[in-house]
This record gives structure tokens, sequence and C-alpha cells, in this order.
């Protein structure tokens, strides 16, 4: 296989999480006795550009069909992360009604709802059919489209230039990075903003993160990749943020090559320190599946000594994450009884590979289990908050990554 972004051919292996689904596919109870499609999930690195990408098995369109099940406003701190966003970018660039934002991945529309509500014209570009109407409904104007250079110019060709282009936990989605870039270029204003929001690598690496691995993430991305990729595209990269979000998240914000925004200094200090972290180092990426095996059974180890001692273990969020940590480990409903979620399109169905049932919160509360996996580690203080009644039974709450932790 040859890199996504440059070319190169990719010899050099991150992590081998042998198969799974797609980690979004869950299923229905009238699927469980059909065969399911199961990919090979391995991540190489490009030793030229230090793109770090899934090797290729899958194509998108298999992956956000119309019945992909992620809504971001079911996460009562990312609507607030969306909501301080448009705040910020609303006075940081002196937005207007005279101004046009785009949000590419709209989602359900979790965040236009406030740039509409700021009295800002706006539309969304969502390709997913069930999200895409979830946006609708409150509202927004979606394109339900993939996007890249064909769609960024016909939306040009339309009048539809942006002055300011989110995206938020997409790029690492795309196959074709350069087609995505590029398109950016094309659909800004000579003056426009594109910000990109993404999991930081380095996080990732340095945490061992295996489980924000999986078939919808393409590309795990640091400054240093994403600066070269942009540049390449005619997009320069001028300031970068740091967020505590999806375990520790890069803000990178972009103009077209030459526009008027100055650099700030946090770029350059950024790159540093991803350098002397050992980014650009091949021997930085050779332990990482030792480290994630290591992981993976300290976790299996623990449901096996639950079910030893007769505790029954419940998790909470039927997040793609999970799905990875699961499949990676072979837990099966006999380990793990059944996953909590607050979303109703996946209550009653079950999680893609281990089948395991999801149901709503309210069942976890009647049951009363001993110990509750938090899958999406990142919202382990959210969900600690949401299902305080957990410690009133001597239920006690539990993380497998970066290390296997229960909570007092």
């Amino acid at each position: 296989m040859k890199c996504r972004h440059c070319h190169t051919p990719l010899t050099l292996p991150l992590i081998d999480l042998a198969t799974s689904p797609p980690s979004n596919a869950y299923l229905r109870a009238d699927q469980l006795n059909a065969p399911e499609r199961w990919y090979p999930l391995r991540v190489l690195v490009c030793e030229h550009c230090w793109l770090v990408q899934t090797e290729d098995f899958t194509q998108a369109d298999a992956l956000f069909d119309a019945d992909y099940a992620y809504f971001s406003s079911f996460s009562d701190a990312w609507l607030a992360h969306a909501r301080r966003y448009v705040t910020d970018m609303v006075a940081r660039f002196g937005l207007s009604a005279a101004h046009r934002v785009v949000e590419v991945a709209a989602n359900d529309g979790y965040l236009l709802q406030y740039v509409k509500a700021a009295g800002i014209p706006c539309y969304g570009i969502e390709p997913t059919a069930s999200t895409a109407a979830a946006a609708r409904a409150k509202g927004i104007d979606i394109v339900e489209r993939f996007f890249g250079v064909a769609l960024a110019d016909e939306l040009v060709a339309q009048g539809g230039q942006a002055d300011l282009i989110a995206a938020n936990n997409v790029l690492a989605h795309v196959p074709d990075i350069n087609d995505f870039v590029a398109g950016f270029a094309r659909l800004l204003t000579p003056t426009g903003v594109a910000t990109f929001e993404f999991p930081h690598l380095l996080n990732l690496l340095e945490q061992c993160q295996f489980d924000t691995i999986y078939h919808e993430h393409f590309s795990y991305l640091s400054l240093t990749a994403v600066s070269r990729i942009f540049a390449a595209h005619g997009l320069q990269v001028f300031d970068v943020e740091e967020w505590p979000t999806h375990g520790g998240s890069l803000r990178v914000f972009a103009q077209r090559a030459g526009g008027p925004q100055p650099v700030a200094p946090a770029v350059a200090a950024l790159l540093t320190r991803e350098t002397r972290a050992g980014l650009r180092q091949s021997d930085t990426y050779r332990d990482f599946q030792v480290r994630a095996e290591t992981i993976k059974n300290a976790f299996v180890r623990f449901l096996l000594d639950c079910r030893a001692h007769g505790q029954r273990v419940a998790a909470y969020g039927a997040a793609a994450k999970g799905n990875t940590l699961i499949n990676f480990a072979g837990v099966r409903a006999d380990l793990l009884a059944y996953v909590v979620d607050r979303n109703p399109a996946k209550q009653g169905k079950f999680l893609p590979g281990s089948r395991i049932p999801v149901v709503a919160p309210e069942h976890l509360l009647a049951d009363k289990p001993a110990r509750v996996v938090i899958l999406p580690w990142n919202l382990r203080e959210e969900v600690m908050t949401q299902m305080a009644e957990v410690r009133t039974w001597g239920g006690r709450f539990v993380t497998a990554i970066p290390q296997l932790q229960v909570w007092p």
C-alpha cells in the first residue's frame, strides 16, 4: 500500500487489531442470524510525511451509510464544546449576518444550531441520511453529499463560499485526504478561515489510545502531517490550540496560502514538541502493539475475575472506541452483560461483532450491576455525574485505557 497523501510505499506497522466489523454497524435483532462484514484493522506509518493511516480495505459508503448511528447531540459535554466554539469564533473573527458559516460533517446540527441562533447564515454538508434528517429538523440547510473538490466547485458556482468552515472530527474520517483538503481552499473566501478538530496523534501514542482506531478513522493526525498536507493544497496553518476533547485534540486554524492572518507562535512550538516527542522517528511507533496487548490482557483478566467472584459487569456508552476494545479483546455478553446508551437509535440493537445488547440507561439503574465499564473514557466525568446513582448500591465505575482503573 502507498501513503494516501504522498504515495510513498508503507512498510512501518503501528498496530494490527485483527479483524472486526465497522464500529458503527449496529445490528437489529432480525440481523443476528445473518453474517457480518468483518475487515482487517491494521494501521501503518508513512516514514516520509508521517501520516499514520489504516490499511485499505473498506469504502466510505460502506461505513457512513443511511443507518450510521453516531449523533453528536447525545453528549452534553460535546454540545457545550460546540456552543463555546461558536461564541469564540464569532468574537475572534467578527462574524455577523453579513458572513456565511459552513460545517463539513454537520452531523445532526449540534453546532450549526448555535450559529443559526446567532443570526449568521449557515449550511451544513453531511452525507449520512439519518443525521442529515436530524439537522434539517432543527431548521438547518443540509447538502447531503460527501465533501471534496467537485462539491466545493459546485457550491462556489452557486454562490456558497464560506467565511468560516468548521470541520470537527471529520479530517480523520476521509479516505481521500488530498481531495478533501483541496476542497476547503476552493470553498473559502479569499479572507476566510477553516478550523479542523481531530484527536492528536501524540496523545494516542503516549497514552496508548488504540481504541480510537477503527475503520471509520482512515487517518491519525499530527500537526506535522497536517501542515504538510494543507500546504500541498493551498492552505496555510496560522494557529493551533490544544483541547481535552476525545482524549486530547487539536484545533487547527487554516487560511488560503498568503491570507491575512498572522501565524501564531503556537504553530512552531507544537511542531517542535512533536519532533522532540519522536513523531518523525520510526522507532517511536515500534512498541505500540505490545503496549496495546498489555492493556487488552488486563481488561480481560478484570472481566474474568469479576465473573469468578459473581460480580455482574455492564458498560456505559455504545461508542466506536468501545467496539474496538471489545472486539480486539474477544469479549462477549458472558463477560459484559449489556451496554447502555442515551441514543434511542442504538437502543434495542446489538454491538457489531460482539453482539452485546444495547439498552437504555434506565435498565442499568434497575439491574444494579457491581461494575460499570465506561467505554468512552474521554467522557468519564460526564458519565459518572449522569449515572451517580450507581454508587448508591455500591457499584463502581471502571475505565480500561490508558490502564485499567476502578474509580472510587
